[in-house]
């Protein structure tokens, strides 16, 4: 039970929404808040323990979250894909959690394969307070979910396109209770819509070909989120990602990979409190030249290590970087996974590189069935 979450506003149940995501703004001057950063979590095992890396990977379910075009090249078969972690366990609250499933399939008939994914994030039961501190006894679980349909297709032999469409739900108060003197339902819908491709450099110099990807993705582009009202209301996370994987190993028996990702939010607040449109924001958010720019950036790399013919143990290892003046998150990642017939299971674990860090310690559980 979330026993220290105690809000008298809506707004003031947003922002405590959010903190939950900033974890050192000691020097994080230039952090963006968002309305449902819980898109921006890592859905994957696997991919989360090679440091938060995937977009170019992308090969199984969850690439509707870390590049859907990574679906074009998945023609062969059915997947489910499921995660649970328990989110932020450094903060103590036992009932928060995340959870996603993802699915895909190819379909002939349409020269591409089909993707559809599920997230949820529980935040808890909240206690609300009047404005004098005594309990209303209204208390309520806030949760969050999106549910999210893709389709991507291969345009030449090396290179994917994919396109998403998502629908987002936010409970943060049910639409009975009325906090403060603020109005409000609560509760939030909107929708956003991704777009990406990844390459497979099939031709080229002998230590390329057939070893280098490169992907990117735009996903979560769309209207912004209200709770109280339009004035209030805030963007959405879009964000540009891209990525670079290479084969170092590939022999029978074993394989090596690495990997590296690079994201930036295109969100943009002015002086006055406005927020641009997302459309804006693609050209409005580049700021602080090239210093800044590069500092708006995260970044992220990892390895993945296999044995087996067919593969069958395989152990992963990654590092997650933002700048002090953006969010400040640094930590090291470890994974492993292990094959057998249909089934796949993957398993991540975060250390955090600083004292008392809400993501140290934070576990991800993955099952796969690909049938």
């Amino acid at each position: 039970m979330l026993s220290n979450l105690k809000v008298t506003s809506l707004m003031g149940l947003f922002l405590a929404v959010v903190a939950l995501f900033s974890f050192d703004t000691t020097y994080a001057q230039n952090t963006i808040s968002t309305g449902v950063p819980f898109l921006l979590i890592g859905p994957n095992s696997r991919m989360s323990g090679m440091g938060e890396t995937g977009t170019a990977f992308a090969d199984d379910a969850t690439a509707m979250h870390w590049n859907p075009s990574g679906l074009a090249f998945q023609q062969t078969g059915t997947e489910l894909n499921f995660t649970h972690s328990p989110w932020l366990p450094g903060l103590g609250l036992s009932d928060l959690f995340y959870d996603y499933l993802a699915a895909r399939q190819y379909i002939k008939s349409i020269n591409g394969t089909v993707g559809a994914s599920l997230t949820y994030l529980n935040i808890g039961d909240v206690i609300t307070t009047d404005e004098f501190g005594n309990l209303t006894g209204k208390d309520y679980k806030a949760y969050e979910f999106a549910f999210a349909m893709g389709y991507a297709t291969k345009i030449s032999k090396p290179v994917g396109l994919g396109i998403v469409a998502r629908l987002i739900y936010s409970r943060l108060s049910p639409n009975d209770v009325t906090v403060g003197n603020e109005k409000g339902t609560g509760t939030a819908f909107t929708t956003s819509f991704d777009l990406s491709m990844l390459y497979k450099m099939d031709r080229g110099p002998k230590f390329l070909k057939d070893k280098f990807n490169f992907g990117i993705n735009l996903s979560n582009m769309g209207p912004k989120i209200s709770y109280v009202d339009a004035d209030q209301a805030d963007p959405l996370p879009t964000q540009l990602r891209f990525g670079i994987a290479y084969t170092l190993l590939k022999n029978e028996g074993n394989e090596l990979y690495i990997t590296a990702d690079f994201a930036k939010l295109l969100v943009n607040r002015n002086p006055d409190g406005s927020v641009d449109p997302f459309y804006e924001a693609f050209f409005t958010s580049w700021k602080g030249g090239i210093n800044g720019i590069a500092q708006s950036f995260q970044t992220s790399v990892g390895a993945e290590y296999w044995y087996g013919n067919p593969k069958l143990i395989a152990l992963r290892a990654g590092y997650f970087y933002e700048d002090p003046s953006n969010g400040n998150r640094r930590f090291m990642t470890l994974g492993a996974g292990l094959r057998y017939s249909l089934y796949g299971f993957d398993f991540s674990y975060i250390t955090g590189t600083e004292d008392n860090h809400p993501l140290a310690n934070t576990l991800r559980f993955g099952l796969i069935v690909a049938f």
